[in-house]
């Protein structure tokens, strides 16, 4: 076991980022531990949270998820993609705004689903499930403005600057949205043995996180067409990650969650988010190497 950490260390050293990660076989319940307790800021990654927190509320009745909302484009919070990025009025379900979140990591859509389900009910839910290292503070519109501040007149290209990076609150555990490697892969594990939510609910949850477009982190450790990997990234300055549930066609499953922190402030560092893939690689070949044959 020394050996495979200490392979996963070096990989977060040649990739010039400090990594956080746990892995763990969810039916055999063996773990793979790299500071796995250690408070994580969650970014994006939290939009997991939101997911199943929606999806809560539509198994107790409280919402529909075919409820459409209308979303103009001045009530929208910034982003790159999905709802974020269109120009006119957009009305949709609940469940196609969560897609939208999930698959392409939408902020807009994420916050309107925040505003329907509230940020207390997050925490409720999460709490529910035992993730007691879990916690949002802020929508991801107050996230974003968070940066905005910190930055300050310099705007986006200030980012570049590591004295400026060091103050960003968004990267602060204690004053954003955070978690823990260890928690994020209890949730997975209720997810995919159907006890974060009904059946129903959790198969939802489950499709949505198997329709995450971005390959290039975790999915880019498991270059094979039977192998299936399900998760959802974040990302902030210097913050690369990603939770998810990798498959193999002999029924083995393997719940990872992997945060990093990059040296360097760069926008596309390439080596940072193929490192989650390949630390995500080399733990699960060392749990299904000690599981033995399935």
């Amino acid at each position: 076991m020394t050996d495979i950490l200490d392979r996963i260390e070096a990989a977060f050293a040649d990739a010039g980022v400090t990594g956080w990660l746990h892995a763990l076989d969810i039916d055999s319940g063996a773990q793979i531990d790299v500071r796995g307790d250690h408070t994580v800021t969650t970014a994006s990654v939290h939009k997991l949270c939101c997911l199943v927190t929606l999806h809560a509320h539509a198994a107790d009745g409280r919402l529909d998820l075919t409820e459409r909302i209308e979303c103009a484009p001045a009530e929208r919070t910034v982003g790159p993609t999905g709802l974020a990025a269109m120009l006119d009025p957009v009305r949709m379900s609940l469940r196609d705004m969560a897609y939208l979140m999930m698959a392409v990591s939408d902020n807009a859509a994420a916050d309107l689903l925040l505003g329907r389900v509230g940020l207390d009910a997050v925490n409720h839910t999460m709490t529910r499930l035992g993730l007691r290292h879990t916690h949002a503070v802020h929508t991801f519109g107050e996230l974003l403005a968070t940066i905005r501040q910190d930055a300050g007149p310099g705007g986006a290209q200030a980012l570049a600057d590591p004295q400026v990076v060091s103050r960003l609150r968004a990267l602060d555990p204690t004053r954003t949205n955070h978690s823990t490697p260890r928690d994020m892969t209890r949730l997975l594990k209720a997810l995919w043995r159907d006890e974060a939510c009904t059946p129903e609910h959790g198969a939802a949850i489950r499709r949505l996180l198997g329709l995450q477009v971005w390959p290039h982190r975790m999915a880019s450790g498991f270059p094979f067409d039977d192998v299936h990997v399900a998760g959802k990234t974040g990302s902030l300055p210097t913050v690369r990650n990603e939770v998810g549930v990798v498959e193999y066609p002999d029924g083995g499953r393997y719940a990872v969650a992997v945060f990093t922190r990059s040296a360097g402030t760069a926008v596309n560092l390439p080596a940072a988010d193929a490192v989650i893939g390949t630390a995500a690689r080399l733990a699960v070949d060392a749990l299904r190497l000690t599981a033995g044959p399935t």
